[in-house]
């Protein structure tokens, strides 16, 4: 491909609003360009790179056995109001009409139109196993779209569904997608963990997440370096202290705190480490406010706290409802005189702690010195409450957690009997008995798995492509090509002959000074690139460098065919 056939159109400087390094790079090489908030046209540099993921994907998916179909983008809304989730899922979803005001969705997933599917068709156990994929655009309307493609409303998904007899079969599906992803993630040549998740909206019973590492991640990821642990830090679990509650050693105490309402105003007051006070997190279930306790230097983990006995569809309290149960504004609150028809619930770390501080339920004032049993009730619950953080002990029991950030690309579920429950999707036994089909889905986002790419692999010049995803293999950068037949003859040969042969290769026609070539070609990072000039070729040579090299080498012309080839196959 030569530059003056190809759209190329780079800048010197980031739009404004681009605030990550992949939104960055990817607006100033010209891979796409803004339409609307979270909408982006993506042009043939940003296209040739998400083919080739595309490909990918495709190839591993059709490799573990699925088959390839194209679902409907506007879905009518009874098949979401089957399942519940057409009111369920939330101002994501978006609604429209059409002329005879029926109601439909622009599907941002679709387990219920793959359903429809099977239950209209699978009715023999002999059917049985399916897993069906396509790879189709998205809308999911979110409240603040932001990174670029990362987190769009409009995006490319690869999404599969699997559905099989019983719960072996079903996990045995599971364990394949897994498979795949692991290959296509590591065929892309990203780094990148498979960690525990939370099922969240999708539903179900298990789920893993891959993740590119990344510092620009958005979900902190818990890992064990001396294991295979590995879990997004909503679902880590925070292993119980490993000793018993001290006994009791200070007499309670209070202290004034007229501006000091965070447990860091307050142990700098007191000159004590931040882990010896606990804060209080108030929420309501159904119009009743419980009180929840945390060490003050831990966070309180949403994820952990919706999945409590009881606490389904739990909010956090406003002041009025805390004030009205308690008595007292937040910034002061503690569990020493809690009345007792407020619920105590406290995470390991806090039942394990004595002679700590916390608020005194009396603006103005903190208490010192508390202990469960005698100053304040024993916790109605004990629970796992809250983020890990590193240095906690692996729940695996093989050593401690470090926390990396993580970008998330792609999700796999096991679903269970989820959607088929409620959409009636039965399969008939050997013996003519109807069970309900085993349903797992698996998405990857494949428009963020580009975003992600970069973020994990660039430098001040641009971007730094992983092999498989680069847009083209190599770049020929040819110095005074508008001025010098021997320059000009010899770009016009190398990039016919590789072009024949498969290569994708760069020819920059353009006539360009050297400077502004090398910022182009660096900036859309293609991995090897061969430059041109009359002052080489006097002496038979041209010169070689890695995108990521320090300096050119410098290659015979009649060797520099082999050489390239060796560069690429290595």
């Amino acid at each position: 491909m030569r530059v003056s056939k190809f759209y190329l159109n780079t800048l010197k400087e980031a739009p404004a609003e681009a605030d990550v390094v992949s939104q960055k790079l990817m607006l100033r090489s010209g891979m796409i360009k803004k339409v609307s908030s979270g909408i982006y046209s993506w042009l043939p540099l940003g296209l040739l790179t998400l083919r080739k993921t595309e490909a990918i994907v495709r190839e591993e998916m059709n490799r573990a056995g699925a088959l390839e179909c194209y679902l409907p983008h506007v879905i009518p809304a009874e098949l979401w109001q089957e399942t519940g989730r057409w009111d369920k899922f939330g101002p994501q979803l978006l609604k429209i009409r059409d002329r005879h005001e029926r109601d439909f969705l622009f599907g941002p997933t679709h387990e219920e139109p793959i359903t429809d599917v099977i239950r209209k068709d699978v009715r023999s156990y002999r059917q049985l196993p399916v897993n069906l994929y396509q790879i189709q655009v998205k809308f999911r309307d979110e409240i603040r779209p932001r990174f670029g493609v990362m987190r769009g409303r409009e995006f490319l998904m690869k999404d599969a569904y699997s559905f099989d007899a019983d719960r072996d079969g079903l996990m045995a599906s599971y364990r394949a997608m897994y498979d795949a992803y692991a290959r296509i993630f590591t065929r892309l040549g990203l780094k990148f963990r498979a960690v525990e998740a939370d099922t969240g909206a999708i539903g179900g019973f298990a789920s893993h997440e891959f993740q590119v590492l990344a510092d620009a991640g958005e979900d902190a990821i818990a890992w064990c370096p001396q294991s295979d642990y590995a879990a997004n830090v909503e679902q880590a679990e925070a292993v119980a202290p490993g000793h018993a509650r001290p006994a009791a050693a200070e007499t309670m105490s209070k202290v004034p705190t007229p501006t000091q309402e965070t447990c860091e105003e307050v142990t700098d007051l007191l000159g004590l480490p931040l882990a010896r006070s606990v804060k209080c997190l108030m929420v309501s279930v159904d119009g009743a406010v419980r009180m929840l306790l945390v060490r003050g230097d831990h966070m309180g983990n949403e994820v952990k706290i919706g999945k409590l006995p009881g606490f389904a569809g739990w909010r956090w309290s406003n002041e009025a409802e805390i004030v009205d149960a308690v008595g007292c504004r937040p910034g002061f609150l503690g569990p020493v005189g809690l009345p007792a028809g407020v619920p105590l619930v406290v995470d390991r770390a806090v039942a394990a702690m004595a002679d700590f501080v916390c608020g005194a339920n009396e603006p103005g004032f903190h208490l010192a010195g508390v202990n469960f049993g005698r100053d304040c009730r024993e916790p109605d619950i004990v629970a796992d409450l809250r983020n890990v953080v590193a240095g906690d002990p692996s729940p695996d029991g093989k050593g401690t957690l470090e926390i990396l950030r993580g970008i998330e690309v792609g999700h796999v579920f096991a679903l269970g009997t989820r959607y088929s429950q409620d959409m009636g999707a039965t399969y008939l036994d050997a013996q003519g008995r109807s069970h309900l089909i085993e349903m797992g889905c698996y998405g990857i986002g494949v428009t963020r798995v580009v975003a992600a790419a970069i973020e994990q692999n660039h430098d001040a010049k641009g971007i730094v492509w992983p092999a498989a995803m680069a847009p083209f293999a190599a770049a020929i950068a040819p110095i005074g090509y508008d001025r010098s037949p021997a320059v000009r003859e010899l770009a016009d040969r190398l990039h016919d002959q590789w072009t024949a042969a498969g290569l994708e290769v760069l020819l920059d026609d353009r006539g360009e000074r050297p400077g502004v070539m090398f910022a182009d070609l660096e900036l859309i990072g293609i991995p090897h690139r061969i430059t041109i000039g009359d002052r080489g070729l006097k002496d038979g040579k041209v010169e070689y460098q890695g995108r990521v090299d320090a300096a050119p080498v410098a290659v015979a012309v009649d060797s520099i065919g082999t050489f390239l080839t060796d560069k690429l196959r290595n």
